[in-house]
């Protein structure tokens, strides 16, 4: 059965303290998502998060001064958030390639639980609004390049809808795989890219 691996650990360039053991930082970004898959951001224990990485707690204050900002750096600095910006030459191969990595993404353990749980604080709280609205931008940022891309190539109108087509780039994936905790398959993948390229087209 296809099926991607996804590492939620991270590429980062530290700084100071973490430059000693930029290992321990990989190890303690880890542990962070692993004890918030677990628990939620709103109970996440920076103890145990030190625990499960085999450090002390004062190694995550050397590094962030609180929760929210080591989060916030976790979450950034995680690769597997953002999209390549590569040109497959036509708007169905870059929105197939769109597809198969936001698949990938949203099919992560880890993603699944921390998504959701992401929403619902922001829903409680505004802490961490600026830490999801960087992921959301981010994303539409590449779909914006996506779309550039064909209006550019004359497959979509200059005048297209960009907001509502990204919003359908999305939301298909979103539904079935977070809301609804079910799979997409390849087969499907393919049919749900026809679709798409048709519908954006009359955006």
């Amino acid at each position: 059965m296809e099926r991607k691996s996804i590492d939620l650990t991270l590429r980062r360039k530290p700084s100071g303290a973490a430059l000693i053991r930029p290992e321990l930082t990989t190890a303690l970004f880890r542990a962070l998502f692993e004890e918030w898959a677990m628990t939620g951001f709103a109970a996440v224990s920076l103890e145990r998060v030190a625990g499960r990485a085999g450090a002390g707690k004062a190694a995550i204050y050397r590094r962030w001064r609180s929760k929210l900002e080591f989060a916030c750096e976790a979450i950034r600095s995680v690769e597997v958030m953002r999209l390549g910006a590569a040109d497959r030459g036509s708007l169905q191969a870059d929105i197939r390639e769109y597809l198969r990595a936001t698949r990938t993404v949203l099919r992560h353990p880890l993603v699944r639980r921390i998504i959701p749980d992401l929403v619902a604080e922001r829903l409680r709280s505004n802490e961490l609004s600026a830490m999801l609205d960087g992921i959301a931008q981010a994303r539409r940022q590449f779909g914006h390049r996506l779309l550039d891309r064909a209006i550019a190539r004359r497959e979509l109108p200059a005048d297209l809808d960009k907001e509502l087509a990204l919003d359908l780039l999305f939301a298909p994936l979103y539904s079935r795989l977070i809301v609804l905790g079910k799979n997409f398959t390849m087969k499907e993948l393919e049919r749900l890219e026809f679709a798409l390229v048709a519908a954006i087209k009359t955006c």
